[in-house]
């Protein structure tokens, strides 16, 4: 059947003109399309969109019962317990994007046509809708950096003395593992938990001797999307879409774009005042007031800055510089690790750390317009529509049931 210009439809939603078999079946698609970019979907508690309830969802954290370690008397009923149940409410958001389609394009083979588009729709939503799971339980304040360092601008990477990099070990896997057990999460199935790693960490981590030297026993078919093997309880699964911490710039984009250096240099400093070597243009000592720098491991925020030529252009800080602060040393931009290094973050997690919204049953659905669709403004029947809409959002449920680690990696 060549569903685009089918004569009997269902308007079951306006403009969505689709028979509901044809539109359970793009559904279906586009769900098969988007799931497997979903990785940091399936960790999380699920919850479907409710109807009716407006754009607020309840995802709910049970308590543990404290231990009961006064002994039973016989024939007497104990007083018994009640349940402490936690309620934690998002606000639900709604993400989407369509492809328009000339009547020249579908005018043969139309399914196959639609049935790519989704291919690449599905793609992109399942891309999209794990990013907006992925920086929500990025925020959480359970963290550890590198090799036990204390914050994030101090990690350490690309050092040819390997031991003061900061790359992730299977030390720094028993220390998260240990951190979760101490905090009673729960694992997932076959007694383990899951770590949402970066394929550049993943190559660092399994290059660990200690890594190599333990024999990876997982039973393929247990194993999650995306599963690379596990060690010390803990299976591994890889993801490109894994979140790095990536330093900001200190100029604009156009001047960027043009090839001026993205660091600065420091020329000389009078109290909270820096000099610096290069010349500041006015864009960009207009963007650079309010942003953060890092110099010689310290971050400051910057109060102003003046534009300038070579050896004239100055910013003044929010505080005096430590005295490590001297002529010749590099200012970079802050956010990420020493020297402006990228940080890759490893999730732990254990059951019910977070919870996210179901993409089925109404949280993932497919969009189609034919040709001439009313209001479309296509008078002469050549454009056809198909989108994709989403329902969204994740929250961290217990916080202690879930460690970020953060560590540099060897690109």
């Amino acid at each position: 059947m060549n569903y685009l210009n089918t004569q009997t439809t269902t308007t079951n939603r306006p403009g969505n003109q689709l028979t509901p078999e044809m539109k359970t079946y793009y559904d279906r698609a586009l769900i098969r399309f988007a799931s497997p970019k979903l990785v940091h979907a399936q960790f999380g508690q699920q919850k479907p969109i409710p109807a009716g309830s407006g754009k607020t969802i309840e995802f709910r954290r049970f308590s543990p019962l404290p231990k009961a370690l006064t002994p039973l008397t016989e024939g007497v009923t104990p007083k018994g317990n009640t349940l402490n149940v936690t309620t934690v409410e998002s606000t639900v958001e709604q993400y989407g994007d369509y492809v328009t389609m000339s009547d020249m394009l579908t005018l043969s083979s139309v399914d196959a046509v639609v049935s790519e588009t989704q291919n690449v729709l599905g793609d992109q939503a399942g891309r999209t809708l794990d990013t907006v799971i992925r920086e929500k339980i990025n925020a959480g304040t359970n963290v550890q950096y590198g090799n036990g360092k204390a914050d994030r601008n101090l990690l350490v990477g690309g050092d040819a003395d390997n031991t003061k990099n900061d790359y992730l070990s299977v030390a720094a896997v028993k220390r998260a593992v240990a951190t979760l057990k101490r905090n009673n999460a729960a694992p997932f199935k076959d007694g383990c938990y899951v770590a949402i790693i970066h394929p550049d960490v993943a190559n660092d981590l399994t290059n660990d001797p200690d890594w190599m030297a333990v024999k990876q026993n997982v039973d393929p078919e247990d194993w999650y999307k995306g599963a690379i093997g596990k060690i010390h309880g803990v299976v591994f699964v890889e993801s490109t879409e894994a979140k790095v911490f990536r330093a900001g710039t200190l100029r604009s984009p156009e001047n960027v774009e043009k090839g001026d250096p993205e660091t600065l240099t420091v020329a000389s400093v009078a109290d909270k005042t820096i000099t610096v070597s290069e010349a500041i243009g006015e864009r960009d000592a207009a963007s650079l007031s309010g942003k953060s720098i890092q110099i010689a491991g310290f971050n400051y925020a910057i109060a102003s800055a003046n534009a300038g030529e070579e050896g004239e252009a100055t910013i003044t800080l929010s505080e005096t510089p430590d005295t490590s602060v001297t002529p010749g040393a590099v200012i970079y931009p802050a956010g990420a690790g020493a020297d402006g290094r990228d940080i890759y973050s490893t999730l732990f997690i254990g059951q019910n750390a977070y919870g996210v919204t179901s993409i089925a049953g109404g949280g993932l659905e497919t969009i189609l317009k034919q040709k001439g669709s009313a209001g479309t403004g296509d008078p002469l029947d050549q454009r056809s529509t198909v989108g994709w809409k989403a329902t969204q959002t994740a929250e961290i449920l217990s916080p202690e049931f879930m460690v970020r680690v953060e560590t540099t990696c060897s690109y």
